[in-house]
């Protein structure tokens, strides 16, 4: 794999990283006003109203980004909603974690991040009390940049030198060595 593939593929990552480590909670932009992602706890005003806990990370597998967000709802909004609208929500979240990802993205390397959605939203509802609940959520992209990268689900080949190859078929485990005088154990 020649050097140069590699260093771009790093810069992929490294780029995709450095855009989500800009998105902790009270981070701001360049004018100084509070980043906007997309994300529950941006409504409404910090000081007078109850902050809503969420959040998400990237985790990169092959050639796959694999995007988890987790956020704190009422028990009240999760069954007043019609069937399908926490899904929705979901999905419009993802939606927009990803295009805030771009956008970092773009600014950090000068270059653009092109994702392919693989599936839809896995989500995982837990609860905690008899009034709020957890969810989590994460949703599988696939990055189309990544040329030289082999996806992890990809069986490998063996790659072993002959050599090698040699003396492991060689054997021997199990056998007596000619110098050992030992009494044989039956």
């Amino acid at each position: 794999m020649p050097k140069k593939e590699k260093d771009n593929s790093l810069k992929i990552i490294r780029g995709i990283a450095q855009a989500a480590a800009m998105a902790y909670d009270g981070a701001l932009d360049e004018d100084g006003k509070p980043l906007e992602i997309g994300l529950k706890r941006e409504q409404g005003n910090p000081l007078i109203d109850k902050r809503i806990m969420d959040g998400f990370k990237v985790k990169v597998s092959g050639t796959k980004l694999i995007v988890s967000y987790h956020s704190e709802l009422l028990l009240k909004d999760v069954y007043a909603n019609k069937k399908g609208s926490l899904e929705s929500e979901l999905e419009q979240t993802m939606a927009d974690i990803v295009k805030y990802l771009k956008k970092q993205y773009r600014k950090i390397t000068k270059s653009a991040l092109s994702l392919k959605e693989v599936g839809e939203v896995d989500a995982m509802v837990q609860t905690t009390s008899r009034i709020r609940v957890f969810v989590t959520a994460s949703k599988i992209y696939e990055i189309q940049n990544l040329t030289d990268v082999e996806d992890a689900e990809v069986e490998s080949t063996d790659t072993l030198e002959a050599s090698f190859k040699k003396f492991l078929d060689q054997g021997g485990l199990g056998t007596k060595a000619k110098n050992d005088k030992r009494k044989t154990e039956s």
